[in-house]
């Protein structure tokens, strides 16, 4: 069985989200003696070369028309870290090496209509001319959305893909990829044949994501209960109808962490290794990201991290709607984390008007680490969370989460004082309900005994891709018999 991976970011050569560990760690777990896999993903400027041991394909220079002019397009490969599998990076030098980051801002909307385009339409030529016949094909997020439009429209007849399988994974059912119908002269698809209430036409608006949905041959949501999610008003971002139309083809399939980046033990970038027999180091890496966020470490006070985009999504509203409590708690808060001006602004001001809250507007994988290492909770009260991979790490780290029960967040932390329980949890999207939520962690944080139990539980939690990779290939193989 041959796998086509298509993804528009990808750990450790690219990541802004959730979604490159995903396509970083999946292939690894996909990979056995039966099936040969192919990653591709655009070379962005800031990919270092060197350190990934890429090279140039020799003779891969690809002239693809869009629209009215004509690209040329050229292949870069190495093998996924620790792996024997290649990644394919597609380059052109308008598109996607001229840039240091995967998705810039403050772009024309058109232009980046053009990108994620050409990339998924290179992705299929490329694969041809790389005589790499694919089984399956698996997309990700409306950025490769195309693919499955294609292979059911303008690549129904073409005898290279007659035999391949189309997955559509959706990691945020936000992000639809939403344009004018004009785009799809650039994209050398017929109108008649896809603008239409089954295809991609959404109230007079082309949607990607919808076309995806229609046309892919199975789809995955990131977590169970995003799967239901999704299918009601509430979710469905609009694409409830379209889903239900589509259930028989969805399943919800939880992510997995990678064990060998994500691990206290083995983890050469915080300050002190350490296990559950060996929580004293816990505590150090502690005073260490204190001290990185200029606070004053005092024994016994709990620590309450948040690394997140800082976007509506995640919750930020509710934090604004306590902002004096906050402030006010038994506990010090550190955020780390880049999204919209009007809530990086807040942080900021918190920061600067509180004796206990720090916040860093950036992002570094470096300081993620630390922070999972160094704080005793976690906190993520997300409107919706189609899976979280944040809250995985923290359990790993020994870091309590505290979130809020939905999609992957319900999924995947059991509540105190539950058996067997490594969070807390608050089940209305409302502020003073994870107010109190906090503050109950806050309590329970003094009992050391109920605490040092919730981190046992909470590192002992096996949340590795192995089990969920199986279950990709049961749909694989599913797929391929068809």
């Amino acid at each position: 069985m041959k796998i086509l991976y298509a993804s528009f970011e990808l750990a450790p050569f690219t990541k802004v989200g959730g979604l490159a560990d995903v396509m970083g760690a999946l292939p690894k777990y996909t990979e056995d003696k039966d099936t040969e896999i192919a990653i591709f993903t655009p070379f962005i400027g800031s990919i270092d070369k060197n350190k990934y041991n890429i090279k140039d394909v020799e003779n891969s220079q690809l002239r693809m028309n869009f629209g009215s002019a004509q690209y040329v397009y050229t292949l870069k490969m190495c093998k996924l870290p620790g792996t024997d599998i290649n990644v394919f990076f597609i380059d052109n030098p308008k598109f996607f090496s001229c840039f240091n980051c995967v998705y810039p801002s403050g772009i024309d909307s058109w232009y980046e209509q053009e990108r994620f385009i050409t990339f998924s339409q290179c992705v299929l030529e490329y694969a041809r001319r790389l005589n790499f016949r694919p089984d399956i094909i698996h997309c990700n997020d409306w950025h490769t959305a195309m693919i499955p439009v294609w292979l059911k429209t303008s690549y129904k007849n073409d005898e290279f893909f007659k035999n391949s399988k189309t997955v559509f994974s959706i990691h945020n059912l936000a992000y639809q990829g939403r344009y004018f119908s004009e785009i799809l002269d650039f994209a050398g698809i017929n109108k008649e044949e896809v603008y239409h209430q089954y295809g991609l036409e959404h109230y007079g608006m082309l949607v990607w994501m919808k076309g995806a949905l229609n046309y892919s041959d199975k789809i995955i949501a990131v977590s169970p209960t995003y799967a239901k999610e999704i299918l009601t008003y509430d979710y469905g971002e609009g694409m409830d109808w379209t889903l239900r139309n589509n259930e028989y083809k969805l399943t919800g399939i939880l992510n997995g962490i990678d064990y060998e980046v994500f691990n206290p033990e083995t983890d050469s970038i915080i300050p002190f290794k350490y296990n559950f027999k060996k929580l004293a180091n816990k505590e150090k890496c502690k005073q260490e990201i204190i001290k990185d966020f200029w606070l004053e470490y005092k024994k016994d006070r709990p620590l309450i991290a948040i690394i997140s985009r800082l976007v509506e999504q995640k919750g930020i509203d509710l934090l604004k709607g306590v902002e004096n409590d906050l402030r006010n708690l038994d506990a010090d808060i550190i955020v780390l984390g880049t999204g919209e001006k009007r809530y990086e602004d807040f942080f900021v001001w918190l920061s600067y008007n509180s004796s206990n809250i720090r916040a860093r507007i950036e992002y570094r994988a470096d300081l993620c680490n630390k922070i999972y290492a160094g704080a005793d909770m976690f906190l993520m009260p997300s409107r919706f969370e189609p899976c979280g991979l944040s809250q995985l790490i923290a359990l790993k780290y020994g870091t309590i989460p505290i979130v809020r029960a939905t999609g992957g967040l319900e999924d995947t932390i059991n509540a105190y004082p539950n058996e067997g329980s490594d969070g807390f949890k608050f089940y209305n999207y409302n502020a003073h309900e994870m107010l109190g939520t906090i503050k109950y962690a806050i309590e329970t944080y003094k009992d050391k005994k109920v605490w040092k139990n919730l981190v046992k539980n909470a590192m002992n939690k096996d949340f590795s891709w192995t089990k969920s990779a199986n279950q990709y290939k049961e749909i694989y193989k599913e797929l391929v018999k068809k």
